[in-house]
């Protein structure tokens, strides 16, 4: 997924752990996605007083969208280099095309990972047959810099372990948890899970000592007791054995996780970089390769999009700065 803003912010990620506060709330801000013809998402990460949960860097939570006689999502092809993106659908249905020339029709409990690596460029629509729902969630995981140049791949896994326990079931998108291990690469210790808990039940979900971790409401639920409505993020920490999720009725929320991220972190429309002129030079390259699109370029072609490909946003006046993980060690 892209971020389509036209004047993006800097979003500087990263950094040494420092001193954190206590569990926040991080109330997401409404971005269009897609243009003229955007739908609505909620994007809790990077929030202003945190940027990363572990290193995951990006989460957008869309719908539940009546798309019935409408287009959808449609964002046209864009670059990503330095990170993943993680696709996840609760309902409906969107079509993935990448520069490596890769389809995929994504559906609901099916994981699609696409690693950017040194460069990729891809799309991601409504099908013209879609169903009249569409909700869902992307997330973007930054790559340490001694894998952000590894060669872009895409994978697809449409049969993903599944833990069930007498309060609810854990599917495990990324990473281990309560004995389950996905089969999606990592390059950091981290972990990502669609939790789903029964009415009037609370889940328990063990926590690895040296992992912070964070929850993502898909549905009003209440996390270490403190409630958490749909769309919202409750960053839990660092340090507790466990996260408790609780629901009055039927829940569903994911559990994102992993080793704080020790490296600074220039995240700029859709790169993640190291510094302004990494930065820079990937949107140059992006610009060129899309005004010039050949196979053999950094950023290669998506074929099959019916519109062209998005236009960089100019740079800021100012240099693009590296800061902190959170703005307590910018």
């Amino acid at each position: 997924m892209s971020n389509v803003e036209e004047d993006p912010a800097e979003l500087a990620c990263g950094g040494v752990a420092a001193a954190e506060p206590e569990p926040e709330l991080l109330q997401p801000r409404s971005v269009p996605l897609g243009g003229p013809r955007a739908m609505l998402v909620g994007r809790a990460l990077p929030n202003r007083d945190r940027r990363m949960v572990g290193a995951w860097c990006f989460t957008d939570f869309y719908g539940p969208a009546d798309i019935t006689d409408q287009p959808g999502m449609q964002v046209p092809p864009h670059p990503h280099t330095g990170l993943q993106t993680v696709s996840w659908l609760l309902e409906g249905q969107v079509l993935h095309r990448d520069s490596l020339g890769n389809t995929q029709l994504i559906e609901p409990g099916q994981l699609s990972l696409m690693t950017a690596g040194h460069g990729i460029s891809h799309s991601e629509e409504s099908p013209a047959d879609h169903s009249p729902i569409l909700h869902g969630a992307q997330l973007w995981i930054a790559l340490p810099a001694d894998r952000r140049g590894v060669d872009p791949h895409f994978e697809h896994h449409g049969d993903l372990p599944v833990a069930t326990t007498p309060e609810g079931r854990a599917t495990v998108l990324m990473g281990e948890l309560l004995g389950r291990t996905s089969p999606a690469r990592t390059y950091t210790p981290l972990v990502g899970a669609e939790l789903a808990i029964h009415a009037g039940a609370t889940m328990r979900i063990p926590a690895e000592a040296d992992f912070e971790y964070a929850v993502l409401a898909l549905s009003d639920v209440a996390v270490n007791g403190r409630p958490v409505a749909t769309g919202e993020m409750l960053y839990v920490g660092q340090g507790p054995d466990e996260v408790t999720i609780s629901s009055e009725g039927p829940g569903r929320a994911m559990l994102l996780g992993g080793v704080p991220f020790d490296e600074r972190i220039v995240m700029w429309w859709n790169f993640v970089g190291r510094s302004h002129d990494e930065v820079a030079e990937a949107r140059a390259e992006w610009e060129r390769d899309r005004t010039n699109p050949h196979e053999e370029s950094r950023f290669g072609v998506v074929r099959g999009y019916a519109d062209p490909a998005l236009r960089a946003p100019e740079l800021p006046n100012v240099a693009l700065r590296a800061r902190g993980r959170t703005r307590y060690d910018s």
